[in-house]
């Protein structure tokens, strides 16, 4: 495990990192909590808060195209999850709430979040308060 910080836009670890992302061995989406938990196969488990994921997506939406493109993403405290479906042996796209379903969460992305949760989470805040914004919508 890293100590460096990770950078708020992109919790994927670096290539050089890992040779192989670690894989899912459980999923389970908590609707009541609006939680996802996975586990993954080297014995680490995380607990992914929905408004954490939706912030968060991969998607070009959310990230933009390019470094300085990222759309801050506001109002998204109560986003649930209404479904989420895997794609191939690689990813999970889950539909959100607030109709977004356009985010591919690799099992490395997930992992990222995963070990990164707390700095990212803080950086979320962070950029909220310096935008004057809210996580309510």
């Amino acid at each position: 495990m890293s100590t460096a910080s990770p950078e708020p836009s992109s919790p994927e670890p670096q290539p050089a990192a890992r040779t192989r992302a670690p894989g899912p061995t459980e999923i389970t989406v908590h609707s009541g909590s609006r939680v996802l938990e996975i586990a993954f196969d080297d014995g680490q488990r995380f607990r992914l808060p929905f408004e954490f994921l939706r912030v968060y997506s991969p998607s070009a939406e959310v990230r933009g195209h390019g470094p300085g493109e990222e759309v801050l993403q506001t109002g998204k405290r109560d986003v649930t999850i209404e479904s989420v479906d895997t794609v191939g042996l690689y990813a999970l796209q889950p539909m959100f709430s607030d109709g977004h379903d356009s985010g591919l969460y690799s099992w490395e992305y997930l992992y990222g979040l995963g070990l990164h949760q707390d700095a990212l989470w803080q950086d979320y805040l962070d950029r909220l308060a310096a935008a004057g914004a809210s996580r309510d919508a």
